[in-house]
């Protein structure tokens, strides 16, 4: 019997030490891809702008109250911003260009000298966000606004539509490639070789707007004749990097 148990054995013994044999003894770690290549990789940065004048602009708007009772404060607040979204209206914006950013009503407190503070009254807060898509008008819109009755302004930002934003975009990607393409065949010549190909190209972009006007926080305003208004320029840049590969 033992002898039959050692033979009855072995089988078991032997497929174990191939199935821990077939296990690799530590897990080989990822690669990253390589590319062959027999000539010299030469990598290239490159930065082009594109300049706009924007043609939409984005302000905040809106009414502060204050009253004794936040009922009051809520009702002529309510009251107050209906006349300003009315205005709006009257300004031609589309209602998908008016959104709510916020309402909020909070209490007003006096404080004293080895007192608790006490609710003197409640401030109630309405602005929306507006999107003008016809700048010429901006200024009258604003100075309606506050004909109207808000008391608050922000803004405005300025933009570009989708549209001419993209396509200044590829305008300056097209530019950055001359330059990068240029900048090659510059380093190839200065180390007598060329270029053969592209290996790799990557593209990252940034956009700065002009700085948007300051905020106005207004009581009443004197009539004017239009609030100037100066929308600038907007600049698109793009930064790409480029991997050539050079060669005899």
């Amino acid at each position: 019997m033992p002898q039959l148990s050692r033979l009855s054995l072995r089988p078991l013994v032997i497929a174990a030490a191939l199935a821990f044999g077939a296990l690799p003894a530590v897990s080989p770690a990822q690669t990253t891809p390589f590319v062959a290549t027999d000539g010299t990789l030469l990598n290239v940065s490159a930065q082009a702008e594109a300049r706009r004048t924007p043609d939409i602009a984005t302000l905040s708007t809106g009414v502060v109250t204050q009253a004794a009772d936040a009922n009051a404060a809520m009702r002529a607040n309510a009251e107050q911003m209906a006349k300003v979204v009315a205005a709006i209206k009257a300004a031609g914006i589309a209602e998908r260009d008016v959104q709510t950013s916020g309402v909020n009503l909070n209490p007003q407190y006096k404080y004293g000298d080895n007192q608790p503070p006490t609710i003197t009254g409640y401030q109630a807060m309405n602005n929306v966000n507006v999107v003008v898509r016809d700048i010429n008008k901006l200024g009258k819109i604003m100075d309606a606004l506050v004909a109207t009755g808000a008391n608050q302004i922000n803004g405005p930002t300025f933009d570009l539509d989708e549209g001419k934003k993209e396509a200044a975009y590829d305008e300056a990607r097209r530019a950055a490639v001359e330059k990068a393409q240029a900048r090659a065949e510059m380093y190839a010549k200065t180390l007598g070789k060329k270029v053969r190909r592209i290996v790799s190209i990557s593209e990252g972009g940034n956009f700065a707007p002009p700085r948007p006007m300051p905020m106005m926080a207004m009581k009443a305003m004197d009539r004017m004749e239009s609030t100037p208004i100066s929308p600038g320029e907007n600049v698109l840049s793009v930064n790409i990097d480029v991997v050539f590969e050079l060669g005899n």
